[in-house]
């Protein structure tokens, strides 16, 4: 049986003859891309579901109309509803947060209710997920918030917001077990389940115990009392991003020399490194073993093997290394040799389960572990929400002996109820694990607190207002955390680092923290000041495109949080009217004054919309600007109050081009478009007085120069820009376009030049003419950095206020690599990635016009992404975010792999090889 979009047609599967054709069945008169009719076939009967609100069920025997009913909306952005299980049809409204939920069951013959009940549980309802409810002959399974499980029967909803199906396909239940596939929701980022996993319910022969027992927990190894105390030095890096608050911070000053000084291959995953007593150490992840190895030369000095995987690096604490493993266990080592000194199951009992490939403990440990006031401290566990919960362990680091044991789960510690009743819309407590950190006062697991004693405390969620929770970042408890986790190396669009206090879950809340507070890919700070590499502002929500910058921000950077149901304020930097286009704007100067003078204004550019102002100086009475309409470039000069204007008759190419506005000492007008003259004119005056309205880059405001309507935002890029008075020859347009970079010289003789490639507009005519971004982005120029005008920012010129950052960053730059690991060595910032070199903006603007030229880059990227073109190590002065160094090895740092010790940096690397930097 299938549908042909009009009626229902049987076929016999022998032979394939046509058995009967329905009558015309009911459907929506519209099918968008994400929508089917569903077809059922159940016992003697075919139902049907067209999406019109209508269910039809046919005899499967002659296709006759059985009978039909409503059908109540159901799924989103995917099919209907129409799920038969019980002896019953079901279907519930269930395509929005604000539908009853009511599911009313029918028999399939007959159309007749048979059952209809309400949901018994008061709980937030987000839209359907975007897949079709599934069933079993126990629970009809649909997903309005996260997965819920329906006891048709006893008419009960068991609601489980914490994990979710994969968009599209939903969750499959099959052999028993409940299969929730990946997804790239943002929603409960803090608690919600990632990854494919298969969920099988409790074992009543497996609950644990009340007390677990200790007589079998601890071990003793030869070298248990036989260890020698030594403190970590200034100079050494003896726990997970250097010390318990996760800094990425070291006083310590840099080898000048950054050359390789030696490199050794372990072959697999390797996890990021420590550093003491002359020895590096480092996980082989997959292999179970962590390696210690000689500082000076590289050479292998011990290994050990755990029981499972170990996915972080070990931490060092007066001679002893400790670290968890995936085996649920907590390992104490001599540092000196490797040997065990002992071991204690953190996992409550011994049980196991396949995880990537592997056999783990249902209960694993992550390898950092935090140590602090003599007191070692971890979480075992998965999540809140599986194998009755996670645990917060407290043992003495000498001796192995548990200090305290709290378990997390899926109860309230202080009502005693489901946690999820503190849930509000798209916000829930802490459920995941992670390493731990701590400001010396508080521990942290993500963005949740915890007393000395492992008590949680201001168990969250603060707000429903996406907002509001994303803005709550001021006062006590600001620590470095990453929602996702720190060891998350996918590079989730929807995730990034937080230096703050809370972070919003949900399609409008993802981004909220990163407008309030310092965050980013990867984050290092030092006691005053926040370092880090994060998607430029107006990249934050919702953009196809991605581009990136250097920050630095101070570490009370703060916006305030929004008033309860209020809206945020303007951006903390916001200069420009509302309906004002973004723009870079300059000082009003005497060395930019045009009267009565010959002058010249060229730039690169590389147009992403057909019309908009490069360039403009002046307004209505007088000035002059460089603009495109329908793509084709126009020079315009205005004398008191006439307008004299020459356009090209070409249209810009797609990429970059070279464009020139000449007014010559003989009143003429020229344009040149890459080298070569395309349009000429005259003018009756020269420019009779110096301009009211100010030099401005990427728009005019306050009124125009052309014939355009102000404020004509450019989207794009703009490199190289210069202003002479003076009219340049065609011989030096010729050669500002064939070769950009060696015209610089004249830079000196322009009344303003700007490159760009310090990430300001800083002038490099001598004039001190310099602009002010305004916020505005830079990224990959025609030569070294450009200045960026994206669509995004200036999609709002002549609307209302648009968003923005609630906090002050002290300095943004460009950066030429994806930043993978970061170290904050004294007074120099360290970043390493591979390198960044496609302009994302000009990439999709290729594909949408279906360039096929555009593939070979993005190619080239791809394999700079999966590490075929190595790694760019970028020095970074932490005044004004200037590279002072640039070093290229051949291969790609793992996530967050780079340490400094001794003066030098060690770094591991994504094909296992270790490399140590500084001669």
């Amino acid at each position: 049986v299938y549908s042909n979009g009009k009626e229902i047609i049987s076929l016999d599967r022998a032979t394939g003859q046509k058995q009967w054709t329905s009558e015309p069945t009911a459907r929506r008169k519209a099918l968008p891309f994400h929508f089917a009719p569903r077809l059922v076939m159940h016992g003697d009967v075919v139902l049907h579901a067209g999406g019109d609100g209508r269910m039809q069920s046919f005899s499967a025997a002659d296709g006759k109309l059985l009978w039909e009913s409503e059908h109540a909306p159901s799924g989103y952005q995917s099919p209907q509803d129409l799920i038969c299980t019980g002896g019953l049809v079901w279907v519930a409204p269930t395509t929005s947060g604000r539908d009853s939920g009511i599911f009313t069951g029918r028999d399939p013959k007959t159309g007749d209710v048979k059952s209809k009940f309400a949901p018994d549980i008061d709980t937030y309802w987000f839209h359907h997920r975007c897949y079709i409810a599934k069933a079993t002959d126990r629970f009809l399974i649909p997903s309005r918030t996260g997965i819920e499980l329906v006891d048709f029967k006893a008419e009960h909803w068991d609601i489980n917001h914490w994990v979710r199906g994969g968009c599209l396909y939903g969750v499959m239940p099959c052999n028993g077990l409940l299969y929730a596939p990946p997804h790239d929701c943002a929603c409960y980022p803090e608690a919600k389940l990632y990854g494919l996993n298969a969920l099988a319910p409790p074992l009543k022969s497996a609950r644990l115990p009340k007390e677990i027992s200790e007589a079998d927990r601890l071990e003793k190894g030869p070298a248990y009392d036989a260890i020698k105390e030594r403190d970590a030095s200034q100079d050494e890096w003896p726990t997970y991003r250097h010390d318990n608050a996760r800094s990425g911070y070291s006083g310590q000053e840099l080898a000048k020399d950054l050359s390789l000084a030696w490199e050794i291959k372990l072959p697999g995953r390797l996890s990021a490194i420590t550093v003491a007593e002359k020895l590096l150490f480092v996980a082989q992840i997959d292999q179970h073993t962590v390696h210690a190895l000689d500082v000076a030369n590289g050479k292998s000095r011990w290994a050990f093997t755990a029981g499972a995987r170990v996915d972080s690096p070990p931490t060092y604490w007066k001679g002893r290394l400790l670290f968890g493993s995936t085996d649920g266990w907590v390992y104490c080592l001599r540092a000196s040799d490797g040997v065990l000194a002992w071991r204690y199951r953190a996992a409550p009992v011994d049980r196991r389960l396949g995880s990537f490939e592997q056999i783990e403990s249902v209960w694993p440990v992550h390898g950092s572990v935090l140590i602090e006031k003599e007191v070692l401290t971890f979480v075992v566990g998965r999540s809140s929400f599986l194998d009755q919960g996670m645990r917060y362990m407290r043992l003495d680091p000498r001796t192995g002996t548990k200090l305290s044991e709290t378990v997390m789960d899926d109860r309230d510690p202080v009502t005693g109820e489901d946690i999820q009743v503190r849930l509000k819309t798209l916000q829930m407590p802490v459920g995941l694990n992670d390493i731990l950190s701590s400001d010396g006062e508080f521990v942290f697991l993500r963005s949740q607190k915890f007393d000395a004693q492992g008590q949680r405390l201001d168990i969250g969620p603060i707000s429903g207002n996406a907002e509001e929770q994303g803005g709550t970042q001021k006062g006590p408890g600001r620590h470095l955390f990453a929602p996702m986790g720190y060891l998350d190396d996918s590079w989730f669009h929807r995730s990034y680092w937080v230096y703050g206090k809370c972070f919003a879950g949900g399609h409008n809340g993802y981004y909220q923290a990163g407008k309030y507070t310092p965050s980013g890919r990867i984050l290092v700070f030092n006691d005053k000041e926040v370092f880090g590499y994060a998607r430029q502002p107006q990249y934050y929500r919702w953009t196809t495109t991605l581009e990136h910058q250097l920050f630095s921000a101070s570490r009370e950077a703060a916006g305030d949080a929004p008033a309860p149901g209020a809206g945020a304020k303007p951006g903390a930097k916001a200069k420009r009217a509302a309906g004002d286009a973004f723009t870079v704007s300059f000082e009003k100067t005497e060395s930019l004054d045009p009267t009565k003078k010959p002058l010249t204004v060229e730039a690169w550019v590389k147009a992403d919309a057909p019309a908009g102002v490069i360039v403009a100086h002046g307004g209505p009475a007088n000035g002059y600007a460089l603009s495109i309409t329908g793509r084709k470039p126009s020079f315009q000069v205005r004398a008191a109050n006439e307008l004299a204007t020459v356009t090209a008759n070409v249209r810009l190419p797609d990429g970059w081009c070279h464009l020139a506005g000449v007014l010559g000492a003989d009143k003429s007008l020229k344009l040149y478009v890459n080298g070569k003259l395309q349009a000429q004119g005259t003018t009756k005056e020269f420019i009779a007085t110096n301009p009211a309205q100010p030099l401005e880059i990427g728009g005019d405001n306050g009124g125009s120069v052309g014939d355009y309507k102000s404020p004509s935002p450019f989207v794009g890029a703009v490199d190289e820009l210069r202003i002479f008075h003076r009219e340049l020859t065609a011989a030096e347009l010729t050669e500002a376009h064939d070769d950009p970079e060696k015209s610089r010289r004249l830079s000196s003789q322009a009344q303003v030049a700007l490159t760009f490639d310090n990430g300001a507009a800083n002038d490099e005519s001598g004039h001190k003419n310099d602009g002010d971004l305004n916020g505005q982005p830079t990224g990959q120029g025609r030569i070294g950095v450009c200045l960026l005008f994206p669509k995004l920012a200036n999609a709002q010129a002549g609307n209302a206020k648009p968003g923005g950052l609630h906090f002050e960053h002290q300095w943004t730059q460009f950066s030429p690599v994806f930043a993978r690991s970061m170290v904050l060595a004294k007074d120099t910032l360290l970043s390493a990635g591979p390198p960044d070199f496609l302009d994302e903006e000009y990439a999709f603007e290729r594909l949408t016009a279906k360039d096929s030229s555009i593939h070979e880059l993005l190619k080239r990227q791809d394999d700079a992404l999966e590490g075929k073109l190595g790694f760019q190590l970028l020095a970074v002065s932490l005044t004004d975010g200037r590279t002072v160094s640039d070093v290229k090895f051949d291969s790609t740092p793992v996530w967050d792999g780079m340490t400094t010790a001794y003066g030098k940096i060690f770094v591991a690397t994504i094909d296992g090889k270790v490399l140590c930097l500084g001669q």
